[in-house]
């Protein structure tokens, strides 16, 4: 071997910048993966029967948790009733919603009173042709009644621009987060397109209720590209969809949405992989050990981004 008085000084600077070199591409990450921080994952789940019931007797040993197929332990298991709940209620106000307004906000209105409790917040959003946040989150019912009031008809809809700035607003919430939009499924002026919407929901782990206000079912005028929109929007956060045509159809879609979000379960976990091909991790819930017949429904976010993009 040669001794270090025989490495000329030339010979050892290329020798160190070799080295530097091997160290460094020893310690780079290969390119096709995407590093996840192990962070806590949150998954908020909701079991009904096959008749829309919530199921609110289960136990951690009844649920499966997979990340991309892969099994995760459970580190974190609770039933939800009593975690602070954060509500955005983004009313469309657009010109077509102008005959079926102020029963929505009746119907809206008795929501706020049956939901909230003290440790609770709700804001109310209104969207036309902008986005207005009318009431900031808030447990004060006489606040809210306030804002309704308030509300007033506008002309156009920008329905994706007000999910993408209300998810933004939930982001920052702690607790159990949940949107819910009255519209009758129409977009025409948002900056912000579905992509966008979907994206800033699944960061900000928000549920979303759609409440699809259709007058007339068969009426030529609807925008079903909306609705359907809005209809896997609701799937992959967890939510739920309703079509509405009249007040006793809004006030039990209202009735529903509160006896879920009082029987919610959390199943949280540390992923077992810090690397993946995507950086977005898709979730699989199923629950076992369930009365024999029965026919359980489990709903949740179909999965996380592993990074957050810049509010």
């Amino acid at each position: 071997m040669m001794r270090p008085s025989m490495i000329k000084p030339a010979s050892l600077f290329l020798l160190l910048i070799f080295c530097a070199a091997c160290v460094s591409f020893a310690q780079e990450e290969p390119s096709s993966t995407v590093k996840v921080d192990v962070r806590l994952v949150n998954v908020f789940v909701t079991v009904t029967d096959s008749h829309g019931a919530p199921i609110g007797h289960l136990t951690k040993d009844n649920f499966r948790l997979s990340e991309d197929g892969i099994e995760q332990k459970i580190s974190v298991f609770d039933k939800e009733s009593a975690l602070p709940l954060s509500i955005i209620m983004a009313v469309d106000t657009s010109l077509s919603t102008k005959k079926d307004l102020p029963l929505e906000l009746a119907s809206a209105r008795r929501f706020a009173h049956t939901i909230l409790r003290p440790v609770d917040g709700l804001s109310v959003y209104e969207f036309s042709e902008i986005v207005n946040e009318v009431v900031p989150f808030t447990p004060d019912l006489k606040a809210i009644d306030r804002g309704i009031d308030r509300i007033r008809v506008g002309s156009a809809t920008a329905l994706y621009d007000a999910l993408y700035l209300g998810a933004r607003a939930l982001g920052k919430r702690q607790g159990r987060k949940v949107m819910v939009v009255i519209t009758d499924g129409g977009d025409t002026v948002s900056k912000m397109d579905y992509r966008d919407a979907v994206r800033a929901a699944q960061e900000a782990e928000a549920i979303v209720y759609s409440l699809i206000v259709v007058p007339v079912e068969a009426s030529a005028g609807r925008d079903t590209g909306g609705e359907h929109a809005l209809i896997q929007l609701s799937e992959d956060t967890g939510g739920k969809y309703y079509y509405a045509s009249s007040l006793p159809q809004l006030d039990n879609a209202f009735h529903q949405i509160s006896d879920e979000l009082r029987t919610q379960y959390l199943l949280a976990y540390y992923p077992s992989r810090r690397f993946s091909n995507s950086e977005f991790r898709r979730l699989q819930v199923s629950v076992h050990d369930i009365p024999e017949g029965a026919d359980y429904r489990v709903r949740h976010r179909t999965g996380y981004y592993s990074s957050k993009t810049d509010f």
